[in-house]
């Protein structure tokens, strides 16, 4: 469990260090929002495919309590306590990763996050990222395809097919809350997104549990 809890933590840390440094250097660079979103798309979608491949046989490389939930659901495949455990080194490597990113550009160590997401569409965009985020995971997975391209595809296309730039994820959310930059979100705007990626996770559950329930869908 304590190699599992580490690679959760080393994995959503390095994870949040990409994207909260690739949103600072992209706004660095220019002014231009679109090329900020460019830059902090691919690299993001860059990390995750790394990440996902490294750290997946050893902990399933969720880094996002959302997914580490629904595969306690679907797969059955781990204790309450691995959960609690999982989700706990999610949140506290999202921290400590936007903290490094921090540091690298000479940023307080810690700051609150300005920038403001908020919205009906934006709250929506995160239900239908998430929603995907499930459906390519456990897809990928029944088609002996290899997740992390999926994973890092997904995430990199759904920047910008969504209006909220497609965070789906509660840990990276909150550790983005500690950048004041182009890739953060402010505090008052987390509630929400955690809720609406919450209910992105059930609808995927049930999305999920329809498709694959004779198929013996595994981690």
């Amino acid at each position: 469990m304590s190699r599992r809890a580490l690679s959760e933590f080393l994995g959503t840390a390095l994870l949040v260090m990409a994207v909260v440094g690739s949103g600072i250097m992209a706004q660095n660079l220019t002014t231009d929002v679109a090329l900020q979103l460019l830059a902090n798309a691919i690299a993001t979608g860059g990390a995750l495919l790394g990440l996902i491949t490294i750290f997946g046989p050893l902990s399933g490389a969720s880094f996002n309590p959302v997914v580490t939930l629904v595969g306690y659901f679907v797969d059955r495949d781990s204790s309450i306590t691995a959960l609690v455990t999982d989700i706990a080194a999610q949140i506290a490597g999202a921290i400590v990763g936007c903290v490094i990113a921090n540091i690298m550009f000479a940023h307080p160590f810690i700051e609150i996050s300005t920038k403001v997401r908020t919205g009906g569409p934006t709250w929506f965009s995160e239900v239908v990222a998430t929603v995907g985020l499930l459906l390519v995971i456990w897809g990928g997975k029944r088609a002996g395809a290899n997740v992390a391209v999926l994973v890092a595809a997904w995430i990199t296309g759904a920047y910008w097919f969504t209006s909220s730039t497609s965070v789906a994820n509660p840990a990276v959310g909150i550790g983005r809350m500690f950048s004041d930059s182009f890739a953060g979100i402010a505090p008052e705007s987390m509630p929400m997104f955690a809720v609406m990626q919450i209910l992105g996770g059930v609808i995927g559950l049930v999305i999920i549990k329809t498709l694959w329930a004779d198929n013996g869908a595994t981690s």
